[in-house]
């Protein structure tokens, strides 16, 4: 029977395979997780923790590369996204995978099509499932996204070569939530967005997933900018899950020396 959850982790490990003179590397040892429909959850860690390499399998990124770059691949455990099992799921199922769950890359917004409006980048999701699609309701759809992550409405017209680094990074997030994904997973959301809206800016992505019935995995190293938005977190050290529950509930009783680090450094943080 299929699982009703949207994404279901259980003991998974992941492994980037020996290539040139490195040897192989496990970066994801015994995961397990499970993220139900409208669910927002938490992915905290430090750099090198191996959150970024779960969003980059979980959210089929890393299947769907090619060339001589090595990527990370599942060697242990079960690991189901909207029904689709990550560790065989074959190349010509990957397209129809991608409609269902958005991933936002930890430097997407270096990633955006230079000679295009913010208009056009984030509409064309919308145009490439359905090249028929009304016009003015992706307009539409494009400005209300834009205006939820507290972009002005004049940026539409600009170009990303005139926008900082933090507008330009919350514009890919729009796009990522321009098909109305079942499951969002994003990788660092506010990479350069300025500290004073960082939380908005998470609570309005998890606003307009709840909104819509959709679920999120919201991977980050600051733990105080998911505070109010998440359900739950889950954190991972040097590939391990140390943590996993309510966030006050694994702050106020860490099981685990990074845990218990991660407490003392927001406990004299307004909550």
């Amino acid at each position: 029977m299929a699982s009703r959850n949207v994404l279901t982790a259980s003991d998974v490990t992941i492994e980037y395979p020996a290539h040139s003179v490195s040897p192989s590397h496990v970066a994801v040892k015994g995961f397990t997780l499970t993220i139900e429909p409208g669910e927002i959850v938490g992915l905290v860690g430090s750099s090198g923790s191996g959150k970024s390499t779960l969003a980059q399998v979980a959210s089929g990124q890393a299947a769907l590369k090619t060339g001589s770059e090595v990527q990370p691949r599942i060697i242990g455990g079960s690991l189901q996204v909207l029904g689709y099992e990550m560790r065989t799921i074959r190349r010509n199922k990957l397209t129809e995978f991608t409609l269902g769950v958005g991933y936002v890359k930890q430097d997407a917004g270096t990633t955006l099509t230079p000679n295009m409006t913010v208009a056009e980048i984030v509409a064309e999701p919308i145009f490439l499932r359905d090249r028929k699609h009304d016009r003015r309701d992706a307009g539409l759809k494009a400005a209300t996204l834009v205006d939820s992550l507290l972009l002005p409405v004049g940026t539409m017209l600009k170009q990303p070569h005139e926008l900082s680094s933090g507008q330009r990074q919350r514009v890919a997030v729009a796009r990522s939530l321009a098909l109305d994904p079942v499951l969002l997973i994003a990788d660092e959301p506010t990479a350069g967005v300025d500290v004073s809206v960082r939380g908005q800016v998470i609570d309005a992505i998890a606003g307009f997933q709840r909104a819509r019935g959709g679920a999120a995995l919201l991977v980050s190293h600051d733990l105080e900018s998911l505070r109010r938005a998440v359900d739950r977190i889950a954190v991972i050290h040097e590939g391990v899950v140390v943590g996993l529950g309510d966030i006050d509930e694994v702050l106020d009783d860490p099981r685990h020396p990074y845990v218990a680090e991660l407490a003392r450094e927001t406990s004299d943080s307004e909550w």
